[in-house]
C-alpha cells in the first residue's frame, strides 16, 4: 500500500516541510469541494424546481467520476509521475470550477452537472497522486501521523465548506430569486484561481521521488481478489457507508427545513451542516484512543447501532431532538471508513494492492445511496426517506462483528 520513504531521494527538512504543508493543503481544498455539494445541492434544487431524485444527480455525477476516473487516473499518474499528476487534477478542477460561470449565465441544470463531473474527475487524479506522496516526506516511522494530520486537514475542509458555502450561494433569509443563479460564480471563481495558484506552486517546489512503484496506484481491477470473503463484504460495506454518510449530508439542509423539524432557511440551516462534518473530525480523535482497548471490529459494529438509533430517533421525534440526533450521526461515522478499509485489506499480502483498487471503486456509493434516497423521498416523504441510511449502518455492524473476519480456507494455508 505504501511506498518505502528510505527510498525516496534526499530532501532539505525545510523544503520536505514546505512541501508536505503545500501537500496538506490539497487535502483540505478537495475535503472543501467535496462539503460544498451539500450546500449546492438545496440551491439548484430550489433555482430549478428540481425533484430530489433531479437533485441529487449533483451526487451522482460527483462521486461518479470516482468510479470512472480513479484507474485512468492511476494510469495518468503512473505515466507522468505525482508532482505533474497533481498539477494535472488541479488544473482539471479548477476548469471544471470555471464551468461554473456559463452554466449559471445560461441557468442550465445538465451544464452544472458536467461541470460537476469534471471538477471531480480532477480531484480524483490529485486524490491518486498525492496520497502515495505524503508517505515519503519524511520518517517512514511517522508516515501514519502524517497521513492522519492531513486528513484532518481534509475534515476542516468540509467542516467550514458548508458555513462559507451558505454565507455566499443563500441570501440572509435564505429566500429563492431569480438571480440566484449568479450566486455559484463568485465562490467557484476564487475556487478556481486557488486551485490555479496551488498547481503552479506544487509544479515549482523540491519534492522527494518516489521509487517506480505502481502498488500504491489504482492502475487496474483483479476481480479475482475477491474471492476474500471478508474483502467482498467489505467492499459491499465501504459502499454503503459512503453511501450513508454522503446521503445524509446531501439532504440536511432541505431536512432541517421541514416544518416540524426545525422549520430553518436555507442560509441558517447550512451552518449546521457543519456540526455533521466536524462530528467526524473530533470522532477521529476519540476513536483513536478508544481503539486502543477495543477490537476495530467491535467498534465498528457499535458506532454503527448509535448511528441506526440515532436517525430512527431523528425520524420520529420533531425539533431539536430530531435536529441534534441526526447531526449526532456524523460523530459515529468518524471512524467507519478508515477501519473497514484496514479490516477488508486484513491477510491479503501480495493481493493488497488489488484489494485497496476494488475498495477505492466503491466510493461510488456516493453516487448511488444518495439517488435512492432521492426517490424514496419523492414518494415516501424526506423523513422516511432517513430510513435508507439505516439499512446501510446495519449492514455495516455485520461487517463489524462477522463479515470482517477472515475465513480460513484449504488455499489460505498452502
Amino acid at each position: 500500500m505504501s511506498i518505502q520513504a528510505q527510498t525516496a531521494a534526499p530532501a532539505q527538512p525545510s523544503t520536505t516541510r514546505f512541501a508536505l504543508w503545500a501537500l496538506t493543503s490539497l487535502f483540505f481544498m478537495w475535503g472543501f469541494i467535496t462539503a460544498m455539494n451539500d450546500v449546492l445541492i438545496p440551491h439548484l434544487k430550489s433555482l430549478f424546481a428540481l425533484s430530489y431524485t433531479q437533485a441529487m444527480l449533483v451526487q451522482f455525477c460527483f462521486f461518479g467520476a470516482y468510479f470512472l476516473v480513479s484507474i485512468p487516473a492511476g494510469k495518468l499518474v503512473s505515466k507522468i509521475g505525482y508532482q505533474k499528476g497533481i498539477a494535472v487534477g488541479l488544473t482539471t478542477a479548477a476548469i471544471g470550477c470555471v464551468m461554473f460561470i456559463p452554466s449559471a449565465l445560461f441557468a442550465q441544470y445538465s451544464m452544472f452537472l458536467a461541470s460537476l463531473f469534471v471538477l471531480a474527475s480532477g480531484v480524483t487524479v490529485l486524490q491518486v497522486a498525492a496520497n502515495p506522496l505524503v508517505t515519503v516526506m519524511g520518517d517512514p516511522d511517522t508516515a501514519s501521523s502524517r497521513l492522519t494530520m492531513t486528513q484532518a486537514f481534509n475534515s476542516l475542509g468540509t467542516t467550514v465548506a458548508p458555513i462559507i458555502g451558505g454565507m455566499l450561494l443563500f441570501s440572509s433569509h435564505g429566500e429563492v430569486v431569480e438571480t440566484r443563479a449568479d450566486s455559484v460564480i463568485l465562490p467557484y471563481l476564487a475556487l478556481a484561481a486557488t486551485l490555479l495558484v496551488i498547481a503552479v506552486v506544487m509544479l515549482k517546489i523540491a519534492m522527494p521521488t518516489p521509487p517506480k512503484d505502481d502498488s500504491a496506484l489504482p492502475t487496474s481491477t483483479d476481480s479475482s481478489v475477491l474471492k476474500h470473503r471478508h474483502l467482498a463484504l467489505g467492499v459491499i460495506g465501504l459502499f454503503t457507508y459512503v453511501g450513508a454518510e454522503v446521503a445524509i449530508g446531501s439532504f440536511l439542509v432541505n431536512y432541517l427545513g421541514l416544518e416540524n423539524v426545525m422549520g430553518m432557511g436555507e442560509s441558517q440551516a447550512a451552518k449546521y451542516i457543519a456540526y455533521y462534518w466536524g462530528g467526524a473530525m473530533v470522532g477521529r480523535f476519540i476513536g483513536a484512543v478508544v481503539m486502543q482497548k477495543v477490537s476495530p471490529g467491535k467498534l465498528l459494529a457499535f458506532n454503527s447501532a448509535v448511528s441506526c438509533g440515532l436517525i430512527i430517533l431523528s425520524v420520529s421525534s420533531d425539533g431539536l431532538l430530531a435536529m441534534w440526533s441526526i447531526l449526532a450521526v456524523g460523530l459515529c461515522n468518524s471512524i467507519m471508513f478508515p477501519t473497514i478499509f484496514s479490516l477488508a485489506l486484513k491477510g491479503l499480502g501480495p493481493q493488497t494492492a488489488q484489494g485497496s483498487g476494488m475498495l477505492c471503486l466503491a466510493i461510488v456509493g456516493g453516487a448511488i445511496v444518495p439517488l435512492a434516497q432521492g426517490a424514496l423521498a419523492d414518494t415516501l416523504g424526506l423523513q422516511l426517506s432517513f430510513l435508507l441510511p439505516v439499512i446501510c449502518y446495519l449492514y455495516i455492524a455485520y461487517y463489524g462483528l462477522v463479515g470482517s473476519k477472515p475465513v480460513v480456507t484449504k488455499e489460505n494455508h498452502s
